[in-house]
Protein backbone atom coordinates (compact mmCIF):
# COMPACT_ATOMS: atom_id res chain seq x y z
CA UNK A 1 0.00 0.00 0.00
CA UNK A 2 1.51 3.33 -1.00
CA UNK A 3 1.14 6.71 0.61
CA UNK A 4 -2.12 8.42 -0.24
CA UNK A 5 -1.11 12.08 -0.11
CA UNK A 6 2.17 12.55 1.71
CA UNK A 7 5.40 12.39 -0.25
CA UNK A 8 7.29 11.10 2.77
CA UNK A 9 6.75 10.04 6.35
CA UNK A 10 9.32 10.25 9.14
CA UNK A 11 9.57 7.17 11.34
CA UNK A 12 10.98 7.69 14.84
CA UNK A 13 12.84 4.71 16.30
CA UNK A 14 13.79 5.08 19.99
CA UNK A 15 16.98 3.08 20.31
CA UNK A 16 19.02 1.60 23.14
CA UNK A 17 21.50 -1.12 22.13
CA UNK A 18 19.69 -2.35 19.01
CA UNK A 19 22.70 -2.70 16.67
CA UNK A 20 21.84 -6.33 15.90
CA UNK A 21 18.31 -5.44 14.80
CA UNK A 22 18.81 -2.16 12.96
CA UNK A 23 20.03 -3.42 9.55
CA UNK A 24 16.93 -5.54 8.98
CA UNK A 25 14.53 -3.03 10.51
CA UNK A 26 15.81 -0.08 8.50
CA UNK A 27 16.06 -2.20 5.37
CA UNK A 28 12.37 -3.10 5.68
CA UNK A 29 11.10 0.48 5.61
CA UNK A 30 8.67 0.95 2.72
CA UNK A 31 9.45 3.53 0.02
CA UNK A 32 8.70 7.06 1.18
CA UNK A 33 9.41 6.34 4.85
CA UNK A 34 12.49 7.98 6.42
CA UNK A 35 14.14 6.72 9.58
CA UNK A 36 15.04 8.92 12.53
CA UNK A 37 16.92 6.79 15.05
CA UNK A 38 17.08 8.45 18.45
CA UNK A 39 19.94 6.90 20.36
CA UNK A 40 19.32 6.81 24.09
CA UNK A 41 22.81 5.92 25.32
CA UNK A 42 23.73 2.79 23.38
CA UNK A 43 27.10 1.15 23.99
CA UNK A 44 26.93 -1.40 21.14
CA UNK A 45 27.53 0.92 18.19
CA UNK A 46 23.87 1.44 17.34
CA UNK A 47 24.37 5.05 16.10
CA UNK A 48 27.05 3.97 13.64
CA UNK A 49 24.98 1.05 12.36
CA UNK A 50 21.91 3.26 11.96
CA UNK A 51 23.86 5.88 10.01
CA UNK A 52 25.41 3.23 7.77
CA UNK A 53 21.91 2.06 6.86
CA UNK A 54 20.64 5.48 5.89
CA UNK A 55 19.00 6.72 9.08
CA UNK A 56 19.21 10.20 10.50
CA UNK A 57 20.74 9.69 13.94
CA UNK A 58 19.87 11.93 16.87
CA UNK A 59 21.43 11.64 20.32
CA UNK A 60 19.20 11.93 23.39
CA UNK A 61 21.25 11.65 26.60
CA UNK A 62 18.22 11.75 28.91
CA UNK A 63 17.31 8.12 29.53
CA UNK A 64 13.68 7.21 28.94
CA UNK A 65 11.35 6.01 26.21
CA UNK A 66 9.36 9.23 26.27
CA UNK A 67 12.50 11.37 26.08
CA UNK A 68 13.70 9.53 22.97
CA UNK A 69 10.30 9.59 21.29
CA UNK A 70 9.74 13.30 21.96
CA UNK A 71 13.17 14.25 20.68
CA UNK A 72 12.51 12.29 17.50
CA UNK A 73 9.20 14.09 17.10
CA UNK A 74 10.95 17.45 17.41
CA UNK A 75 13.42 16.48 14.68
CA UNK A 76 10.73 15.17 12.33
CA UNK A 77 9.54 17.42 9.51
CA UNK A 78 6.84 15.38 7.77
CA UNK A 79 3.14 16.08 8.27
CA UNK A 80 2.47 12.54 9.50
CA UNK A 81 4.99 10.90 11.80
CA UNK A 82 5.21 7.22 12.74
CA UNK A 83 6.77 5.59 15.79
CA UNK A 84 8.09 2.04 15.98
CA UNK A 85 10.37 -0.03 18.19
CA UNK A 86 13.80 -0.75 16.73
CA UNK A 87 14.24 -4.31 18.05
CA UNK A 88 12.80 -6.14 15.05
CA UNK A 89 9.63 -7.37 16.76
CA UNK A 90 7.42 -5.12 14.61
CA UNK A 91 7.50 -5.03 10.81
CA UNK A 92 7.87 -1.55 9.25
CA UNK A 93 5.80 -2.86 6.34
CA UNK A 94 2.77 -2.44 8.63
CA UNK A 95 3.23 1.35 8.81
CA UNK A 96 1.43 2.33 5.56
CA UNK A 97 -1.83 0.93 6.99
CA UNK A 98 -1.53 3.17 10.03
CA UNK A 99 -0.68 6.17 7.87
CA UNK A 100 -3.68 5.47 5.64
CA UNK A 101 -5.98 5.62 8.68
CA UNK A 102 -4.68 9.09 9.53
CA UNK A 103 -4.94 10.24 5.93
CA UNK A 104 -8.56 9.04 5.92
CA UNK A 105 -9.63 10.96 9.01
CA UNK A 106 -8.16 9.38 12.14
CA UNK A 107 -6.34 11.65 14.54
CA UNK A 108 -4.25 8.76 15.81
CA UNK A 109 -3.72 5.23 14.47
CA UNK A 110 -2.17 2.66 16.80
CA UNK A 111 -1.16 -0.95 16.42
CA UNK A 112 -2.64 -3.85 18.33
CA UNK A 113 0.06 -6.48 18.64
CA UNK A 114 -0.89 -10.00 17.55
CA UNK A 115 1.82 -12.53 18.54
CA UNK A 116 3.09 -14.64 15.65
CA UNK A 117 4.17 -17.50 17.92
CA UNK A 118 4.02 -18.65 21.52
CA UNK A 119 6.53 -17.10 23.85
CA UNK A 120 6.82 -13.86 21.90
CA UNK A 121 4.86 -11.91 24.50
CA UNK A 122 5.81 -12.98 28.07
CA UNK A 123 2.98 -13.41 30.56
CA UNK A 124 4.07 -10.52 32.78
CA UNK A 125 4.14 -8.05 29.90
CA UNK A 126 0.82 -9.28 28.51
CA UNK A 127 -0.85 -9.09 31.93
CA UNK A 128 0.29 -5.51 32.49
CA UNK A 129 -0.91 -4.52 29.05
CA UNK A 130 -4.34 -6.11 29.56
CA UNK A 131 -4.88 -4.13 32.76
CA UNK A 132 -3.82 -0.82 31.21
CA UNK A 133 -5.85 -1.38 28.04
CA UNK A 134 -8.90 -2.16 30.17
CA UNK A 135 -8.43 1.15 31.98
CA UNK A 136 -8.22 2.90 28.61
CA UNK A 137 -11.46 1.36 27.34
CA UNK A 138 -13.17 2.33 30.61
CA UNK A 139 -12.17 5.90 29.81
CA UNK A 140 -13.66 5.61 26.34
CA UNK A 141 -10.49 4.91 24.35
CA UNK A 142 -11.17 1.96 21.99
CA UNK A 143 -7.84 0.12 22.27
CA UNK A 144 -6.81 -3.33 23.44
CA UNK A 145 -3.09 -2.63 23.46
CA UNK A 146 -0.85 0.17 24.69
CA UNK A 147 1.50 -0.46 21.81
CA UNK A 148 4.69 1.17 20.48
CA UNK A 149 3.45 1.44 16.87
CA UNK A 150 1.54 4.57 15.96
CA UNK A 151 0.93 7.19 13.28
CA UNK A 152 -0.19 10.76 13.98
CA UNK A 153 0.07 14.26 12.56
CA UNK A 154 3.22 15.88 13.89
CA UNK A 155 1.77 19.30 14.74
CA UNK A 156 -1.23 17.83 16.52
CA UNK A 157 0.96 15.57 18.66
CA UNK A 158 3.22 18.45 19.65
CA UNK A 159 0.18 20.52 20.60
CA UNK A 160 -1.16 17.71 22.76
CA UNK A 161 1.48 18.60 25.35
CA UNK A 162 2.69 15.20 26.58
CA UNK A 163 5.06 15.67 29.51
CA UNK A 164 6.04 12.12 30.49
CA UNK A 165 9.57 11.21 29.38
CA UNK A 166 9.63 7.63 30.64
CA UNK A 167 7.53 4.53 29.90
CA UNK A 168 4.36 6.43 30.74
CA UNK A 169 4.50 8.32 27.42
CA UNK A 170 2.18 6.00 25.39
CA UNK A 171 -0.42 6.01 28.14
CA UNK A 172 -0.38 9.78 28.58
CA UNK A 173 -0.73 10.12 24.81
CA UNK A 174 -3.91 8.04 24.83
CA UNK A 175 -5.35 9.85 27.85
CA UNK A 176 -4.75 13.29 26.37
CA UNK A 177 -6.06 12.12 22.99
CA UNK A 178 -9.29 11.04 24.65
CA UNK A 179 -9.56 14.33 26.51
CA UNK A 180 -9.09 16.19 23.22
CA UNK A 181 -11.81 14.14 21.52
CA UNK A 182 -9.46 12.51 19.04
CA UNK A 183 -10.59 9.78 16.66
CA UNK A 184 -8.32 6.91 17.73
CA UNK A 185 -8.26 3.81 15.51
CA UNK A 186 -6.56 0.51 16.23
CA UNK A 187 -5.14 -1.83 13.57
CA UNK A 188 -3.90 -5.37 14.16
CA UNK A 189 -0.18 -5.77 13.49
CA UNK A 190 2.06 -8.82 13.67
CA UNK A 191 4.25 -9.07 16.76
CA UNK A 192 7.21 -11.40 16.27
CA UNK A 193 10.40 -12.31 18.10
CA UNK A 194 12.92 -9.50 18.41
CA UNK A 195 16.26 -9.82 16.67
CA UNK A 196 18.85 -12.12 18.20
CA UNK A 197 21.22 -10.19 20.39
CA UNK A 198 18.61 -7.68 21.56
CA UNK A 199 16.44 -7.62 24.67
CA UNK A 200 13.23 -5.73 25.33
CA UNK A 201 13.57 -2.96 27.90
CA UNK A 202 9.99 -3.70 29.01
CA UNK A 203 8.83 -7.25 28.27
CA UNK A 204 12.30 -8.79 28.49
CA UNK A 205 12.05 -9.10 32.27
CA UNK A 206 9.58 -8.88 35.12
CA UNK A 207 11.61 -5.91 36.41
CA UNK A 208 11.27 -4.11 33.08
CA UNK A 209 7.53 -4.69 33.01
CA UNK A 210 7.23 -3.46 36.59
CA UNK A 211 9.08 -0.25 35.70
CA UNK A 212 6.77 0.37 32.76
CA UNK A 213 3.62 -0.27 34.80
CA UNK A 214 5.00 1.95 37.57
CA UNK A 215 5.62 4.80 35.14
CA UNK A 216 2.16 4.39 33.62
CA UNK A 217 0.62 4.25 37.09
CA UNK A 218 2.14 7.66 37.82
CA UNK A 219 0.50 9.00 34.68
CA UNK A 220 -2.89 7.64 35.77
CA UNK A 221 -2.40 9.13 39.24
CA UNK A 222 -1.96 12.58 37.72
Amino acid sequence: MGLVNAESVDVVFPCLDEAAALPAVLGALPPGFRAIVVDNGSTDGSPRVAAEHGATVVEEPRRGYGAAVHTGLEYATSDIVCFLDADGSLDPAELPRLVAEVEHGADLAVGRRIPTSTGVWPWHARAGNVVLASVMRHKGIPVRDVAPARAVRRTALLELGITDRAFGYPLELLLLAARAGWDVRECEIAYGPRAAGTRSKVSGSVRGTFRAVRDMGRVLAR
